[in-house]
């Protein structure tokens, strides 16, 4: 790997400042032909993480990345149901990552959901820059690395973003090239996510509407990803490795690829399937079902093709502040298996990521209960 460059931090401010203010996000710099990619994304070494990568049909025992089939799932109690959620309790508790498919939103919908991705980042700068805003309140915004000033590294991505749920934007404030497509899938999705968290709830032994009666499904934040294709790509990355935040993730991804997961301490592709959406587990779900569940570290690689496009739908609590506490749920604790993170807020689980960026580090950790030893 390229030996970085050193510079000051009062430089690399001044270079942070100097993107930002274009607001043009990286694919302004692509647009400008550069073929060096400026320093404020070279990611340090600790961060790139050359731990092996292996493609998910290898080694199939260890690395077949799990795909749930949602056809006829039916009710409560059928055997079907009883299935997948224990496929669901397996994907969860080794990967937290699977994929399902056949989950009732139509191809069609998910294909122009990635036309509207491209649609909103390729339209006229002008235009997009009226949605450019660093204000996390905002309903509808657009920018590049929500983390720019707060994180260690600049990402290749550009990022447009919608709070659907529980109070939605006014459709007239959503930017024409997505609008009409991301009501219609934010819907979809909604209903989705509703009865995968009936059937985590089910895999927890828990009565089927539990999760959601603790508010999990209630904030919806929908996250429109544009990665352009870097002159560089071994020098940078698409999204640092991370966890996500909430309680589950819903991804649609495009074709291209790129998409990692951590297990078995090696980086297994995510592969792309057609008609297929992405579903991994978030911190606050790990710390409720007290590693019950996993939330894996995930990156996603940057490259020379592209532009790759992806929509990550989060599921958490809202936006609007609460003093309700999450903890490690009391039906799943015993002697046997006691708490081991401490009970936590909202805004305070919040607060704490948002404050240090996407660092490599896990989020967890902070919440762990320490040992009296």
């Amino acid at each position: 790997m390229a030996t970085l460059p050193k510079y000051s931090v009062h430089d690399r401010l001044s270079e942070l400042k100097a993107f930002d203010e274009t607001k043009a996000g990286v694919k302004g710099l692509v647009d400008a032909g550069i073929t060096h990619i400026p320093r404020i994304f070279h990611t340090p070494p600790h961060l790139h993480d050359q731990r092996p990568s292996v493609r998910a049909d290898q080694g199939c025992n260890n690395f077949c990345f799990p795909i749930i089939d949602l056809e006829g799932v039916g009710g409560l109690g059928t055997d079907k149901w009883k299935r997948v959620a224990e496929e669901i309790c397996d994907a969860s508790s080794k990967w937290g990552f699977f994929q399902v498919v056949n989950h009732g939103i139509p191809t069609s919908v998910l294909e122009e959901m990635k036309a509207g991705v491209l649609r909103f980042h390729e339209q006229d700068l002008d235009e997009k820059k009226r949605f450019f805003s660093r204000d996390p309140a905002r309903k509808v915004a657009y920018n590049s690395n929500f983390d720019l000033y707060s994180g260690p590294v600049a990402n290749w991505r550009d990022t447009n973003y919608y709070y659907m749920a529980p109070d939605p934007p006014l459709p007239e404030t959503i930017p024409p090239p997505c609008r009409e497509i991301l009501i219609e899938y934010s819907k979809q999705l909604e209903t989705l996510a509703s009865l995968l968290f009936q059937l985590l709830s089910e895999a927890l032994g828990l009565p089927t509407n539990y999760l959601e009666e603790m508010d999990c499904a209630k904030g919806v934040n929908v996250m429109l990803h544009y990665y352009p294709a870097c002159p560089q790509p071994e020098l940078t990355m698409g999204t640092t490795r991370h966890t996500d935040t909430n309680f589950i993730t819903i991804l649609l991804q495009d074709d291209i690829g790129g998409l990692q997961v951590l297990h078995q301490d090696h980086w297994v592709d995510v592969p792309p399937m057609p008609g297929a959406l992405v579903v991994n587990i978030g911190d606050l779900l790990q710390l409720v079902s007290n590693d019950k569940f996993l939330s894996a570290e995930h990156r996603v690689l940057a490259s020379k093709v592209g532009p790759r496009v992806s929509v990550a739908c989060f599921f958490s609590t809202g936006l609007l502040p609460n003093a309700k506490v999450y903890g490690p749920i009391k039906e799943l604790l015993s002697e046997e298996n006691p708490p081991r993170y401490k009970e936590v807020t909202i805004p305070e689980f919040v607060g704490y990521v948002k404050g240090r960026g996407l660092d490599g580090s896990s989020v967890l950790q902070h919440f762990e209960l320490r040992s009296a030893s």
